[in-house]
């Protein structure tokens, strides 16, 4: 199954389905229906975000990024960030922990 399959819309509604989980990072889905993101917030991990489908601004660190499908967007650790999806949007988030050097 491809990724942007593995997850569904819900109406009014933003589902998430975490494919992996370990004291490292996460993988997880997430299918954001029209009118849905996610506000901002600060996270202990770097986040890559891989759009599935669709188009979204991402508020990073007060900077505004947009990015459509196919596109790889970096979040660096506790740095505000947030989501807003210009309509339905599907996207991969991946977690991880970076060893302090």
């Amino acid at each position: 199954m491809a990724l942007v399959e593995a997850v569904q819309y819900a109406p009014g509604s933003v589902v998430s389905r975490t494919l992996l989980k370990t004291g490292a990072g996460t993988l997880t889905l997430f299918a954001f229906d029209q009118g849905q993101g996610l506000s901002e917030h600060t996270a202990p991990f770097d986040a890559l975000v891989q759009v599935l489908d669709g188009t979204a601004t991402l508020m990073i660190g007060g900077k505004t990024v947009t990015t459509r499908t196919g596109e790889l967007v970096r979040m660096p650790a506790n740095v505000p960030h947030a989501v807003q999806p210009a309509g339905r949007f599907k996207m991969l988030l991946t977690m991880f922990r970076t060893s302090a050097k």
